[in-house]
């Protein structure tokens, strides 16, 4: 997969999304192509800081609009994101492959206790990411002026950003129930 799509679909999917997204926390070991791709929005506060979870646990409450995580996901590290996150947050976050039901079901599961909204999306190469949002959703409330003031994007517009939810029925079928839309 080419690495700039999966860094332009993990930091602008949940950027074009928020409404006014300021403070932005980018949860990652290798954090330098998203930090990369963060420029290009002026006026964002970026904090990046290792995939662990005693990083995340000494963050301020309610304190970041967007979270980028590319750590694997378990209920204590979710709990810390929706504590770190504002009351209308959007978190992007890795997975296992939707073929990996099980372990897909019990993550978006723990999320439900938290987010209104949760959705895979495709980052490339038949791989998904799940967008998790407090209060806005993907399509409907993207924000569409930014999406397409971003400069120097290789992958990433306002199509992309709206075709990246379309999931084929047997998905839609096997997370029926699950997956919040």
């Amino acid at each position: 997969m080419k690495k700039f799509i999966y860094s332009e679909m993990m930091v602008h999917v949940p950027m074009c999304t928020s409404k006014n997204p300021q403070n932005v926390l980018i949860v990652s070991d290798n954090v330098d192509q998203l930090a990369k791709e963060m420029l290009k929005y002026s006026d964002i506060n970026t904090q990046a800081v290792e995939c662990s979870l005693d990083a995340v646990r000494n963050l301020d409450d309610s304190s970041f609009d967007v979270v980028i995580c590319e750590m694997s996901s378990d209920a204590a590290l979710l709990a810390h994101i929706n504590r770190v996150l504002k009351e209308d947050g959007q978190l992007s976050i890795t997975h296992p492959s939707l073929d990996d039901v099980d372990a897909n079901k019990t993550m978006m599961q723990v999320l439900g206790n938290y987010f209104k909204v949760i959705m895979p999306y495709n980052i490339g190469n038949g791989s998904t990411a799940l967008l998790a949002s407090k209060e806005y959703h993907p399509t409907a409330d993207i924000n569409l002026h930014r999406a397409d003031m971003l400069d120097d994007n290789q992958f990433y517009n306002c199509d992309v950003h709206i075709a990246s939810f379309a999931m084929g029925n047997y998905i839609r079928k096997e997370y029926l129930g699950i997956i919040k839309n």
